[in-house]
């Protein structure tokens, strides 16, 4: 059996510097980004071990007390909104679904920040048995992560026969009333060959796809920049079936770079996150399932907001650590720099 780390960074607690940082109320850092999408991971297990992500065994349990529980991942999304500006909510795992309270929380949120969107990153396995009620709670708007409508190759990929449940759980969410439904597909060598056949079935599916280039953050620390596909090479692919033509990115903070396809209306979209950073643009912030707040995705510091809140903090105090921890984020990921050294913590283990 092979041990697997969840990656615990090296600084995890204190009190972040303000110096200099301007008299704002907003999550707004040294080069001048402000950050208004809050990702929340609301838990580490998962119901699929995709090679890119989890290893085979899953990530190690985060025990039960260590988790935020409902009322206070609904009181730091609550504070996110009314005091530093965050616009959208988009919950992850690990996988969302795994959390049997996840009604309450979108519930909690909707009652105390009505007017924000609530999203959410899934699987989609078993999706189509709680959508409604998903719906009902609040959510909005879903993605869901499918990289091959081959069989054999997602069992392959994911390590479980589930194909079949993700495509009715995309189906439930057409017809439960979310929109728009987002697919999300990681760029791998081995479904690269597919990756024309993914697209058709979104397309006649109503989806809207997504590639992304593959990151340093998989739990087996496999990942070589010489081995990954690149944006270039998948639309070199695709431009074999479909005539694409470049629609740009009309909002600048948003990740994908957009195609339309045989002239439209359908589109694929590619995040280029490795050969065509978008750093310089990145608007968002993020809670682990542990009550740690990250800046970015390949930074170790990370700041206990979980502490703070059962040690008795009032709302502005823990405001002023998570401005902190925001006013010091990186300028970028630095993954084609010398030296580079993926993130303690995986992809599994900080939420998409």
């Amino acid at each position: 059996m092979t041990v697997v780390l969840m990656g615990l960074p090296a600084v995890r607690g204190g009190r972040p510097a303000l110096d200099g940082r301007p008299d704002t109320p907003e999550l707004v850092d040294k080069f001048g980004r402000v950050a208004r999408d809050l990702r929340v991971s609301i838990t580490e297990k998962c119901s699929l071990r995709c090679t890119y992500c989890m290893p085979e065994e899953g990530l190690p349990a985060i025990p039960a007390e260590e988790l935020l529980s409902a009322e206070e991942i609904v009181r730091l999304v609550a504070l996110a909104v009314r005091e530093l500006g965050v616009r959208e909510v988009r919950f992850t795992g690990g996988e969302p679904l795994m959390r049997r309270d996840l009604e309450r929380i979108l519930a909690g949120c909707r009652g105390e920040v009505p007017g924000t969107p609530l999203a959410m990153t899934t699987n989609g396995v078993g999706l189509e048995h709680r959508v409604r009620g998903l719906a009902a709670a609040g959510l909005r708007r879903v993605n869901v992560s499918l990289d091959t409508v081959d069989r054999a190759g997602f069992a392959r990929l994911t390590r479980r026969d589930r194909l079949a449940s993700v495509q009715a759980g995309i189906r439930a969410a057409h017809a439960a009333g979310l929109a728009p439904v987002k697919v999300n597909a990681v760029l791998m060598r081995e479904t690269l060959s597919g990756a024309a056949d993914l697209l058709q079935w979104c397309l006649a599916e109503g989806c809207e796809l997504r590639f992304i280039e593959e990151m340093p953050l998989d739990a087996d620390h496999e990942w070589a920049r010489v081995n990954m596909v690149t944006a270039a090479e998948l639309l070199e692919v695709l431009g074999t079936r479909f005539a694409l033509s470049a629609a740009g990115r009309p909002d600048p903070s948003a990740p994908a770079e957009t195609w339309l396809v045989d002239g439209g209306p359908g589109t694929v979209g590619i995040i280029a996150s490795v050969t065509r950073k978008f750093c310089g643009d990145c608007d968002r912030t993020r809670l682990t399932a542990d009550g740690m707040v990250r800046s970015c995705l390949f930074s170790d510091q990370e700041y206990d907001l979980r502490s703070l809140l059962r040690a008795g903090a009032s709302d502005a105090e823990v405001a002023t650590v998570w401005r902190g921890a925001m006013w010091n984020k990186w300028a970028g990921h630095g993954i084609g720099a010398e030296g580079f050294a993926p993130p303690e913590r995986t992809m599994g283990a900080i939420g998409g």
